[in-house]
């Protein structure tokens, strides 16, 4: 039984936004429909199952949140979830795409930070569907950006021509 569930929906067109909250009666009923419906397809599209993660301070800390890349485009969320979990309880699990499908990278988070650990050091650098992959700790775009705006910073080199001519064109393009 299923006494409440509410689908998330804009509050100015009231469209759905993509995900909902179910709550069940018990524990048992909650894990059994993680594990029986988790990646099963709604309209087309796997659905992601997890536990709802009510304090925002954890779900943005980051701890144990990594980022794989250069992934296969055969891997979806399950088979993604399927090979990270020998290292320990995932809490979500996704492969980044659009309608064209699979973007090559995805994301794990783990209940803690020495899974992440563990799946860095034993995946990273191996062969999945016959492509190396790369796992590392996620870093946020806010903190991506800022390392960025740090690099352009110290970059001062310019090129300076009077006539260019093809060579300096070649050189200015790279």
């Amino acid at each position: 039984p299923v006494p409440r569930s509410r689908v998330g929906r804009s509050a100015v067109t009231r469209r759905s936004l993509g995900y909902a909250y179910v709550n069940f009666l018990n524990a048992e009923d909650s894990e059994r429909a993680l594990e029986q419906l988790n990646y099963t397809p709604i309209r087309g599209r796997p659905c992601r199952i997890m536990w709802s993660q009510r304090d925002p301070g954890q779900r943005r800390a980051g701890q144990g949140n990594i980022f794989i890349k250069n992934l296969d485009e055969a891997i979806d969320n399950k088979a993604l979830h399927d090979t990270f979990l020998a290292f320990g309880k995932i809490l979500s699990c996704k492969v980044a795409s659009n309608e064209h499908g699979s973007l090559g990278y995805g994301f794990v988070h783990y209940e803690s930070n020495d899974a992440a650990e563990e799946a860095i050091k034993h995946v990273n650098g191996m062969l999945l569907n016959g492509k190396k992959v790369y796992v590392g700790h996620h870093i946020s775009k806010k903190d991506r950006q800022a390392k960025i705006e740090e690099a352009r910073a110290q970059y001062t080199n310019c090129l300076v021509s009077t006539s260019p001519s093809p060579r300096d064109m070649r050189v200015a393009r790279l």
